[in-house]
């Protein structure tokens, strides 16, 4: 009888906050400002398409033979994607009689799967608890590009995460959660744009919203149509526009009616969780609220 007064207060309580706002006032495709003579409302109109703009396979194959022989935690593997490709990862098995579930980590703008700040904390961490994890190299660019200049190739992230999935449906790990940081969480969002979120059982977003300097984000994130339980867990000390819109996107999550979906703020962390034991506190929370879903 306590759950039920409880869920039903959380359910109103969500309800009355999303009342601020409306779907009217988080337009799919916000007004931009061109920068120079940029217009990036171009890339509005390119959005989640296959463009001429590729991804710096170069780049990636000297990030990947610069790491894969100093990977101590975890074992190699390579998954098929089109063309005959493979992509680089790192999957860690748990030590748990009875694992939890099988969780892919996607990392953020121009890192690598054995990213020591965030990325390696997390899919170790995760291992610890229970969990498979698997952590995927997302295609990169050269080293200043910004995030227009990544919004193009986010296509090009979707084969990987479904290359993620199949490795665990494999192997017959079921439960699987996509967590992504910074603009992984970018290339999620685009994913679940285009294909929804049938293929996950939950979705973590870490650091969600991170852009540029006078750069916006292209579109809408879809978390009011996302079906699964969304966590958006973000860092006290974090970029100013993933804080500034964490209520937006508190408010977009409330659409969806999942009573699930929480959003978590990691005290003194700032958006790469390199201080102190912040890194710590981000798996504790991400494994206490993946521990809690029914």
């Amino acid at each position: 009888m306590l759950n039920k007064i409880l869920l039903t207060l959380t359910l109103l309580l969500s309800q009355a906050s999303f009342a601020l706002f409306s779907l009217s006032d988080f337009p799919k495709f916000p007004s931009l400002s061109k920068i120079g003579d940029f217009d990036p409302s171009a890339l509005q109109r390119t959005f989640n398409q296959f463009t001429n703009d590729k991804p710096d396979y170069a780049r990636e194959e000297r990030m990947i033979s610069e790491i894969e022989d100093a990977v101590m935690d975890g074992d190699v593997e390579y998954l098929p994607i089109s063309g005959d490709k493979e992509v680089f990862s790192i999957y860690m098995e748990p030590d748990a009689d009875t694992p939890k579930g099988g969780v892919i980590i996607l990392h953020s703008r121009g890192y690598h799967a054995n990213w020591n700040s965030t990325i390696k904390p997390l899919r170790v961490g995760l291992a610890e608890k229970g969990w498979h994890t698997i952590s995927v190299q997302m295609p990169v660019l050269d080293k200043d590009a910004t995030y227009y200049d990544y919004v193009p190739i986010f296509p090009y992230a979707h084969e990987r995460i479904d290359a993620a999935i199949e490795f665990y449906h494999q192997r017959g790990i079921d439960n699987i959660v996509l967590a992504s940081h910074g603009c992984g969480a970018h290339m999620s969002m685009s994913y679940f744009d285009k294909y929804g979120d049938a293929k996950v059982d939950a979705y973590v977003g870490i650091g969600m919203g991170a852009t540029d300097y006078k750069q916006k984000v292209i579109k809408r994130f879809p978390l009011d149509i996302m079906l699964k339980p969304v966590l958006d867990v973000y860092g006290e000390k974090d970029f100013p526009g993933v804080v500034r819109l964490s209520e937006s996107r508190k408010a977009l999550m409330g659409v969806s009616g999942n009573a699930q979906n929480a959003q978590k703020i990691i005290k003194g962390a700032d958006h790469y969780y390199k201080e102190g034991d912040s890194a710590q506190a981000l798996t504790d929370t991400i494994d206490t609220w993946l521990s809690g879903l029914k």
